[in-house]
């Protein structure tokens, strides 16, 4: 599987391959990159002509335009692909990507972008224990949930991928640019959309089998009755992933979603550990100097920014080392967001 055949499958998607020729691709048993060979008499001879077409002009272009950019097209073919794709019912032709693949443990924290408090508390409190564990932290980088997954990984230094309903070129949700640029530092940007692509609605189902199909659990954190959350759940189960739920208040719109998954049977995580454990991880440790030091300065109940204040840090080394307080039991982040001693 060489050039000819990663050329070939960067032809079909943008050709607008979707899930019917993507499967007919990963059945084919030649890998030599022959178009013909592999779609004709499977699709309309319109399409297969402007595959052709596009194999010969726009893709050569297309490669260049998007390593300027930072980004490279991937697929089985290439090295550090991730293969657990290829074992999904409907895997993508390929993969752009900017950053670096990782593999290992990895969980897909998903959830509703209108995530209220504790919903954004619990994603950032669980990443930044998979971080500091040494796994990987996926999500879709939308608001809410999504976005304080990501936050949640890298405030420790971890890992974090984030898996895109649009092009390369086109950052969804706007706001979410310097986020794009810390994630692609440290971990990966992904998406099967060829540059151009606007994030259509229908995108971001098509896009939460990838995420889903990237991790070893997926976790839903607030989800409602309908989301997109919970589509990733339903793939996750499809593909044979644990699925895990964060349960939440019966008040709750946003809790609907994992609520219903954990009356159907999924896995409760009630504390990091019980993630951690699904995962075969340690908690990982910080200096035990520093620990002590916050500790005292903590007094009865403070901020964040308090804490900041007091200890004279960044913000993303305090919030590190309040995790891993909460981990060894010294700390509660109460609801009011307040940080408390438990001893």
């Amino acid at each position: 599987m060489g050039r000819r055949w990663n050329i070939s499958r960067l032809a079909i998607l943008m050709a607008g391959g979707g899930a019917k020729v993507r499967r007919i691709v990963a059945e084919a048993d030649d890998h030599t990159g022959d178009l013909a060979r592999m779609l004709e008499g499977k699709v309309p001879k319109a399409f297969l002509d402007a595959a052709r077409e596009t194999e010969e002009s726009a893709v050569p272009r297309l490669l260049e335009r998007v390593t300027k950019a930072g980004w490279r097209w991937i697929n089985p073919g290439t090295p550090n692909y991730p293969g657990v794709l290829n074992h999904t019912a409907d895997p993508p032709l390929g993969l752009f990507i900017k950053g670096q693949l990782s593999f290992g443990p990895s969980v897909a924290i998903v959830g509703s972008r209108r995530a209220t408090p504790y919903g954004l508390q619990a994603s950032r409190l669980l990443a930044e224990s998979v971080g500091l564990a040494g796994g990987t932290v996926i999500s879709g980088m939308a608001r809410g949930v999504d976005a304080a997954a990501h936050e949640g990984a890298l405030c420790v230094g971890g890992r974090t991928w984030a898996v895109w309903g649009c092009g390369p070129d086109r950052i969804y949700p706007p706001e979410h640019a310097r986020l794009a640029d810390q994630i692609a530092e440290s971990g990966a940007l992904l998406t099967e959309y060829p540059p151009g692509s606007p994030p259509r609605r229908h995108h971001f189902p098509e896009r939460n089998r990838i995420v889903a199909g990237l991790a070893s659990v997926v976790v839903v954190v607030e989800a409602a009755a309908r989301s997109g959350a919970l589509s990733t759940a339903r793939q996750a189960l499809d593909e044979g992933r644990d699925v895990m739920a964060v349960p939440g208040s019966i008040f709750s719109e946003v809790s609907v979603g994992p609520n219903g998954l954990l009356r159907a049977g999924a896995q409760g995580v009630t504390c990091p550990g019980d993630l951690l454990d699904a995962l075969g991880l340690e908690a990982g440790t910080m200096p035990t100097s520093e620990l002590e030091e916050m500790h005292l300065k903590l007094g009865e109940a403070v901020t964040v920014d308090q804490l900041v204040e007091r200890m004279a840090q960044k913000v993303d080394f305090v919030q590190a080392r309040i995790v891993e307080m909460e981990i060894q039991g010294l700390v509660n982040r109460g609801p009011d967001g307040l940080i408390r001693r438990l001893r």
